[in-house]
C-alpha cells in the first residue's frame, strides 16, 4: 500500500509566515523592492501566493529535484512580479504598511456575439 502525504501548511497564511518569509529575505527597503506586511489586501498576491503554496506542497514530495525547480519554475518568477517597485505592493511599505495606490485593470464587457462557444 503506498503511503499517503498529507500537506505541510494548511492554509497559504500558513506558508507565507511559516515558510516564504523566512526564506525569502531581502532588504526591501534598500533596494527599491516593495512588500506589504497586510499581503491579504492584494487580490494578485493572494492568487500567486496561493499558487506558490499549492505548488510547493507538490515539489516538494519529489525528493530529487522537487524543490530546486520550484524556486526556478515558480517562486522566483512569482516574488520578482510580487516584490517588483510596480507591482502590486507599488505604495507599500514595511515602515509604513498597507496603502491602497494601485486600482485593478479597468475592463468594458465585450458585445455578446463576440466570442461564441466551441462546438
Amino acid at each position: 500500500m503506498k503511503e499517503q502525504r498529507t500537506q505541510v501548511y494548511g492554509s497559504v497564511v500558513e506558508f507565507v509566515e511559516n515558510y516564504l518569509s523566512l526564506v525569502y529575505r531581502r532588504k526591501v527597503a534598500d533596494n527599491g523592492m516593495a512588500w506589504c506586511p497586510e499581503w491579504w489586501r492584494h487580490s494578485e498576491a493572494v492568487a500567486r501566493l496561493e499558487a506558490l503554496w499549492q505548488s510547493w506542497e507538490r515539489y516538494r514530495l519529489n525528493d530529487a529535484l522537487g524543490l530546486s525547480l520550484w524556486f526556478l519554475d515558480h517562486a522566483d518568477s512569482h516574488m520578482n512580479v510580487l516584490l517588483h517597485p510596480n507591482g502590486p505592493f507599488a505604495g507599500c511599505s514595511m515602515r509604513n504598511g498597507h496603502t491602497e495606490r494601485v486600482c485593478p485593470l479597468s475592463v468594458k464587457s465585450p458585445p455578446p456575439d463576440t466570442f461564441s462557444p466551441t462546438g
